[in-house]
Parts: structure tokens; sequence; C-alpha cells
């Protein structure tokens, strides 16, 4: 007896109604489950048949659905999908799998004890033409890879529970994997924050691979028009799908050749060739892939696995944009917290899923989150709060009874005196949440702060910079400058080695240590 199939879709909004349209019309629809009831209305006028709810757990109760399509933002993906597991549905959750590779792991790893699928929407690996594209390249028609760039841009949809990178990047990151099926070797994220300060708007990835493939994503919700762009540069030839034109012009190869002549590369351009994929629409070969899934028990496309090593990605990604450095793929996710390099009491408490560089000593009754990265050579001392998205350099000091909270940055040779306080929200009430309006906070390296100073977040605080004990800072502070007081002013300059400077000349600046500056432009300069 076939398997009947009953699925349920939780979110109906933005994406979520596309997601209702293509299963209805699937005939698998059982149910909808939003928390606005005028969207669930408008629902049940299209589709007088439809039984909709306002309660998630109804449908995880209910015997008939065998499937739960998760269509909600992203900081609640894991929460939903974990639930969906354990109360026996398959689950088919909208990208980005979770926040973070340690709950991607473990919906992986539920989803296998449980006998249960678990499926990723990477939409794009369901589109006709770019299944067109992985054939043309799996063939070699297009010779040894070279480089492969893509461009996701728009003018909206804005966010604020996540930023660019996460709301639009996953797709390229899907396709560019698999089309050079392997792992990056580094990753370095830039951007821009034009309408909130803490969530990047325009973000370009740079990912280099071993075989010296290189891949670059630009994605973008403030652009002028609308823009899907792929192009995959080979030896042989050059691809390009651009799935915002017509269905016959959505995959171009380009036949170009490079000649050598004296010495000289020599192109010879050639008119484009078009390649016509079989017309389908890709959302509803995603929901009939899902629906094909739980019939014949099958590991989808775009399952678990496939999720995790996007995150890992946009993980590595993340914190390239947040310390503004490359980093090595290989370094990040090599297990650390297994590892018996670097010291933790036994009264401390370090979740699974942080990351702890060699040397490091954790002492008494500090927590240390999962997501959170702490480097080489690090002291952390008694009572200190580590939060998941912190992210802690080399060589970092950290005294008794401190809180580094999410989006504080503290770069290497950073010292935090005791008590000292670090804010992440500059208008907090008890009642009201205001988790997405989190401001960054960066320490620059070499920086001091002293005893009970409080860093008001949003500021950044210079290299070598010096704040005093019970200093309040409530903007950004200039390198090597000397701040005290409530609010914190600067009266001074301090060197490297953290002597306050005495300035007779400004050209002509020694500190006892030996070490020379000058003055220019109010700037102290290393001579």
């Amino acid at each position: 007896m076939k398997k009947e199939i009953k699925i349920a879709v939780v979110g109906a909004g933005y994406w979520g109604k596309n997601l209702v349209r293509a299963f209805y019309e699937l005939g698998c629809l059982s149910v909808v489950c939003d928390s606005n009831i005028e969207i669930l209305s408008d629902l049940k006028k299209k589709y007088p048949d439809l039984e909709t709810t306002t309660d998630f757990t109804e449908i995880l109760n209910n015997e008939k659905v065998n499937g739960i399509v998760i269509s909600l933002p992203a900081e609640v993906h894991y929460e939903f999908s974990k639930e969906a597991i354990l109360s026996g549905k398959n689950v088919f959750v909208e990208k980005p799998l979770a926040l973070n590779h340690i709950e991607a792991e473990e919906l992986i790893k539920l989803a296998a004890e449980n006998n249960k699928i678990i499926m990723v929407g990477h939409l794009l690996q369901y589109h006709p033409v770019f299944i067109k594209l992985k054939e043309i390249v799996r063939k070699g028609e297009l010779g040894r890879i070279n480089y492969l760039y893509s461009n996701r841009l728009n003018l909206g949809k804005i966010r604020r529970e996540e930023n660019i990178l996460w709301s639009f990047a996953p797709h390229d990151i899907s396709m560019i994997l698999s089309l050079t099926n392997e792992k990056p070797e580094s990753i370095f994220t830039n951007g821009g924050y034009y309408l909130h300060r803490n969530i990047a708007d325009v973000t370009m990835t740079h990912i280099d691979f071993s075989s010296g493939v290189k891949s670059h994503i630009f994605v973008s919700w403030l652009h002028p028009y609308k823009k899907q762009e792929l192009v995959v540069v080979g030896e042989k030839k050059m691809a390009v799908f651009d799935d915002t034109k017509r269905w016959d012009e959505k995959l171009l190869i380009y036949p170009h050749q490079l000649n050598w002549e004296n010495g000289m590369p020599i192109t010879n351009k050639k008119e484009a060739e078009k390649v016509i994929a079989e017309e389908s629409e890709p959302l509803k070969n995603e929901c009939r892939h899902f629906i094909d899934c739980i019939l014949n028990n099958i590991k989808p496309i775009t399952n678990g696995e496939e999720g995790l090593k996007v995150i890992r990605i946009l993980e590595a990604s993340q914190k390239s944009l947040d310390t503004k450095e490359i980093v090595y793929f290989k370094d990040m996710f090599n297990n650390l917290q297994n590892k018996s390099d670097y010291f933790v009491h036994e009264n401390s408490y370090i979740d699974r899923g942080a990351e702890i560089g060699e040397g490091t000593k954790i002492w008494h009754y500090t927590h240390v989150m999962a997501g959170a990265v702490i480097g080489k050579n690090c002291s952390i001392g008694q009572n200190v709060s580590i939060s998941s998205k912190a992210v802690i350099g080399d060589n970092v000091k950290i005294q008794n009874n401190v809180s580094v909270y999410d989006k504080v940055i503290l770069e290497d040779e950073v010292f935090c005196g005791p008590s000292c306080v670090f804010t992440n929200v500059i208008n907090p009430r008890a009642f009201i949440s205001r988790k997405n309006e989190f401001r960054r906070t960066i320490v620059r390296k070499g920086a001091t702060i002293g005893a009970n100073a409080t860093i008001v977040c949003g500021n950044e605080i210079g290299e070598y910079a010096f704040i005093g004990a019970g200093a309040v800072v409530t903007k950004n502070v200039r390198p090597h400058v000397l701040m005290v007081g409530n609010p914190a002013r600067g009266i001074g300059w301090v060197c490297q080695c953290g002597k306050k400077l005495e300035i007779k000349e400004k050209d002509n600046i020694k500190c006892i240590c030996g070490k020379k500056y000058k003055l220019a432009k109010d700037e102290l300069l290393e001579k």
C-alpha cells in the first residue's frame, strides 16, 4: 500500500506562501500554521478546504502529518526543526539550516537517530538550468574551472533578523560547492553597513580552494535592480547562468578562445551558445523531491550534510566580516573542543562547539558558550561569561567578573581589567526583546580597559588605547589615547608599552622604553 503524504507548512509569510501554493497544487498539503491570523484568513479565501492553525503543537501532535516544512526566521530554524524531528516528522527547513554548525550537526544526528529526513531549502539545486550547468561542468565541457563569481542583488527585501550574507548568500555558496566539489582553503569577507550599523547590507566574499579555483560572491539588498547571475570561467569555455532572463536565455556558453602570439595572449571572441533545459518550476521540483524522499526513504540532494557545509562557510565568512581578516577554513573547524592543549578549571563550563586556542587558560566559574571563539595563549579569569558570538584574539587577558557579550570583538593582546563592562544594546528594556539590535563593539590590538570601566556598545577602541579605571566610553577612541572620566575624555597619549607619554616636541616624542613617536594631525605615529 502506497504511503500517504501529508505536509504541514509552518510559516506562511513572505516565502512561506509560495511553499503553501506549491504543496497544495501537488495535492499533499494538509495544514498551514502561522501566528498571524490575517495571513491564515487570506489563505482560506484562496484554498477554502485548507486546514489552518496558530498552534505549532497541534502540528507536532497530528499523527496524519508526516512532513513539516519550516519557513520561519532563521533564528528559530534549529528550535522548530528539533521539535519536529523529535515528534517523529520528516523536516524540510528553509535556508539556512541553523545559525551555527553545532546546531546543524545536532539536527543531522537527531534525524539519523530517529530515521527521519532532513532537507534544506537550497532552491537552485532543483533548477533545471543549474542542473544542466552542473552536467556541462561534470563532463568537462568548460575544461578546468579557473574561477566562479555570483551576483545576487536586489532592492529589498531588507531584513532585521539576519544580515545580507545569511539571507542571500546560502544559494550561491550551495551552487559553488556543488560545482567545485571541494572544501574551501580560506575565506575573506568585507561589507557595508548603511541602513543599520550592525547589520551588513552589502557583502563581498572571496573563497580560495586548494586546487587553485577561486570564487567571489557579491550580495546586496541595496541595488537598483534585480540581478541573479552565476559565471563559471573554464580553460576551454565560459558559462553564464542568469536567472532573471527568459527561459531560453538563462544559460549561455561562450566558446571564447585565448591564443598566444609573440608571447602575448590574443582573445578570439565567439557568439554565445544557448543551452535549453526542459522547463519546469524549481520550487515545485524541490517540493516534489521532498515528497519523493519521504515516500522512498531516500536522502535529499540538499540534505543536512549539504546544509552543514554551507553553514560552515557562512560562519567563516561572518568571522572574517567581523574581524576583517582572512579565515583559514581548516583552522576554524578542526574540532578544537576535543583537544587537551588548553587548560580549563574543573569548576568552569565550556559548551560543546566553543573554539579555544592552544595554551589558553580558563579559571574558576567561567562559562564559554557554543560558537564563541577564543585564540591562543589567553588568560580568562574567574566568573567570566563569554557569549556565543564573541570573538577573542590571541594573548588576551580577561580579569575576574567580566561578561563578553555577542558582537564584542577583542583583538590580539587586549587587556580587560576586573569587572569592566561591555554593553550590547543602547536602550534596553526588560519587557522588550532587542536581540536583533545588538551593536558591535571592537577593541583593537593591544588596548587596555581598566577596572570597572564601561564600554557602551557600538564603539571602537583603537590600538593601544588606554581606558582608565571607572571610565565610561560613549564614543570611538583613537589609537594610543588615554581616556578617563564619565563620559570618558582624552587627556593624553600612551606608548605601546602602556606608559603615558610626556610631549614637549610634537615631532620628537620618546618613551622611557625607547620607542619614538610624532604627533601629526592629532594622531600619534610611531617613528
